[in-house]
């Protein structure tokens, strides 16, 4: 029965990326805006690399890679693996053409599937359902890559019209119950994943943490909870901003979240599914740790810590956007980096990063729990990133 079941999620895993990628013209698998992003080609051929490099070559007898070239063409970071190709040039390579990459796929589905099939060990299962989890992983990236490239261009490209992804509402509305926070008293409290099922490493290593008496509302800031932030000069004022953040803000001319546009005093932000009005009543998008800390600083308030965030997270509806702690991304105690090349999936990266928790309306459906950490640079704003006060 496991097997089968694993067959199942891994076959319907596939087919959903592939899914996600029906609105697209030829055209719009191939560019790479900037480096931090990849071309929807790249996404389709580096998450069936997976499988063949990670899985394939090493537990299939008599394996025939599908190209020579691919192991070095969709490598993304794994230096045990050896030499890739630059990341940032990943728009340029238009061949393989978009046909073969597809062809790549189904080439390694069958083997996988095979595989599957033929009962194979229990670290050959790991490392499946470690696969399908990093290509969940990379159907979000798809789309928020996608929409990164798309908004640069002056037409403002729909991609679905019913991917706005951004319309969503906090679960009850402000004006019928006002603002609700919960309380967390102070105490000792247990933090990491404790379950049987598929976890990632970062989230390993169960451990106690001390807190202080808390609130946390329940509610994520709206658009127009931060246009009132925007219009009170907030982009202008340097003291409610970190250091680095009122760089960043000046360096880079910031004065709103990403994709939004005030034509002729009315804000827009460009969406999966064009360009549209800001929804005032819409939870907020988009914006940076830095943008999400200078918000709390101008309300009074604070981000959350990681810690604080897990152990309230039963009692608040989470999950319609990444939400920006004020925690570093950093081992766990008792935290280790497995052998290999999965060993860099996680470790290598915790340094200058920023816990976010919860997930997003762009995240793969059952693919986060309330021990998942997700992180990045604090300036980043293309991914579905939002805001939940503390005080």
């Amino acid at each position: 029965m496991l097997l089968e079941s694993l067959l199942k999620n891994y076959t319907k895993t596939r087919e959903q990326t592939e899914k996600l990628c029906q609105p697209l013209h030829t055209e719009d698998y191939i560019p790479q805006a900037v480096e931090f992003t990849s071309p929807p080609k790249w996404h389709l051929a580096h998450t069936t690399w997976f499988f063949e490099e990670m899985i394939l070559t090493k537990y299939v007898q008599d394996y025939r890679v599908f190209d020579n070239d691919f192991n070095f063409l969709f490598n993304s970071y794994y230096q045990t693996v050896g030499e890739r190709a630059v990341r940032a040039q990943r728009g340029m390579m238009t061949r393989p053409t978009v046909k073969s990459v597809y062809q790549y796929r189904h080439y390694v589905d069958k083997h996988v599937q095979e595989l599957i099939r033929k009962n194979p060990p229990k670290d050959v299962v790991s490392l499946i359902i470690l696969g399908i989890n990093h290509e969940e992983q990379h159907q979000e990236l798809l789309l928020t890559d996608l929409k990164y490239t798309l908004s640069l261009n002056p037409t403002n490209p729909v991609y679905s019209p019913d991917a706005n992804l951004v319309s969503d509402h906090n679960l009850d509305t402000k004006e019928a119950i006002g603002d609700k926070w919960i309380t967390i008293n102070e105490g000792v409290y247990e933090i990491g994943y404790q379950g049987n099922e598929f976890c990632y490493d970062n989230e390993l290593g169960v451990h106690k943490v001390y807190l202080n008496r808390y609130e946390l509302s329940t509610q994520l800031v709206t658009n127009g909870e931060y246009i009132e932030f925007i219009e009170d000069g907030g982009y202008q004022e340097f003291s409610h901003w970190l250091d680095e953040g009122w760089t960043w803000v000046n360096e880079n001319a910031i004065h709103c979240p990403l994709y939004w546009r005030n034509i002729d005093g009315v804000w827009y932000y460009y969406t999966l599914a064009g360009l549209q009005p800001v929804d005032r009543d819409a939870i907020l998008s988009h914006v940076s740790y830095y943008e999400a800390n200078a918000f709390a600083t101008w309300k009074k308030m604070r981000l959350p810590t990681e810690q604080e965030w897990e152990v309230a997270s039963s009692q608040i509806d989470w999950g319609k956007r990444w939400e920006w702690t004020s925690s570093a991304y950093q081992p766990y105690p008792n935290f280790t980096i497995s052998d290999g090349a999965v060993g860099e999936y996680n470790g290598k990266f915790m340094v200058n990063q920023i816990v976010l928790r919860g997930a997003s309306v762009a995240t793969a459906h059952g693919h986060s729990r309330p021990t998942y950490r997700n992180f990045f640079h604090p300036h980043f704003q293309w991914q579905y990133s939002g805001i939940r006060l503390a005080k």
